[in-house]
């Protein structure tokens, strides 16, 4: 049994366009990321718990990207552009479980950002690294549970004779539209499990953000109101850019699916969001450019020497 993707192009110069797009996002993706996690390891004054969330968060961004995109890859330049029922299955697994992954892990940023803004005194005692590791770890977990389940239950529907997915990957709403035995119970299933990945680790995020803004407005504007500001900005600017996708994706019911419009978003968050977060984070952080810089300095004087 082989699904058939239907969403790329017919035409044999877009093939080459879009394999050369894709391509070059794809190595500034990885790029990025890669720089992150170095600057995080080697720069000892990053040893903190904001910069190993936000490195873990780019590891879970490499990972999440590269079980889709190399297969778009090949897709692009391949005539047959199909998938077994078993590869299917998997890649939708591990894409939903480092997505999720993702999503949990942005919720512990959050409260780690409330912790160091209302609990400053006690931050140091609170967010050690043994917590840290441990939120990581549950968030990749939970993300790998919920991924397990959902799958499990998705790929036990019978699928239709025609098995053409309007769609690049494996993704949940484009292969649950060649499911026969369309149901509510089965709809509301698929939300059950987005509203856990996504609504939930959201209201988390959203709660600590309104007891940040509260503690921040009764800082004095000389008491380093607008660096925690700064700070804080970066992580939600990729909180819109993640759950603004994954929402529009996947809480909505699927009487209003359309296929074209699917499919841009998904590109969205494969990868315009993991190129956005190193670009936010090293752009809108002093520490973090300087970090990144002295790293691409050691680089080319070791190359030159």
């Amino acid at each position: 049994m082989e699904f058939v993707f239907l969403a790329y192009p017919s035409c044999p110069e877009l093939h080459i366009l879009s394999f050369l797009g894709v391509s070059l996002v794809y190595g500034l993706i990885i790029t990025g990321n890669i720089l992150i996690v170095v600057s995080i390891h080697t720069e000892t004054h990053l040893c903190t718990s904001m910069y190993y969330f936000l490195g873990s968060l780019s590891g879970i961004e490499i990972c999440y990207t590269a079980v889709v995109v190399p297969h778009i890859l090949a897709n692009t330049l391949q005539s047959e552009k199909t998938i077994t029922l078993l590869g299917c299955a998997t890649q939708m697994a591990f894409f939903i479980a480092l997505g999720s992954a993702d999503c949990f892990l942005l919720a512990a940023m959050a409260y780690d950002r409330y912790v160091a803004i209302c609990n400053p005194l006690q931050y140091p005692l609170l967010m050690t690294l043994t917590l840290c590791v441990h939120l990581v770890v549950a968030s990749v977990i939970s993300g790998l549970f919920l991924s397990l389940q959902l799958v499990a239950f998705i790929f036990s529907l019978p699928f239709c004779q025609a098995r053409g997915i309007e769609h690049f990957f494996c993704d949940v709403p484009p292969v649950m539209h060649v499911v026969c035995a369309q149901s509510h119970i089965h709809e509301q299933s698929v939300l059950v499990a987005a509203i856990l990945a996504i609504a939930v680790p959201f209201f988390l995020i959203t709660t600590s953000y309104t007891f940040i803004v509260a503690a921040l407005l009764k800082i004095p504007p000389a008491a380093g109101r607008h660096r925690a500001f700064s700070t804080c900005s970066s992580h939600l600017t990729v909180v819109l850019l993640q759950y603004g996708c994954c929402a529009f994706m996947y809480l909505c019911p699927s009487s209003s699916y359309n296929p074209k419009q699917d499919q841009f978003i998904s590109l969205v968050y494969t990868l315009g969001t993991p190129l956005l977060n190193p670009l936010i984070y090293a752009l809108r952080n002093s520490e973090m450019k300087g970090a990144v810089g002295r790293v691409l300095t050691r680089n080319c004087l070791s190359q030159n020497s």
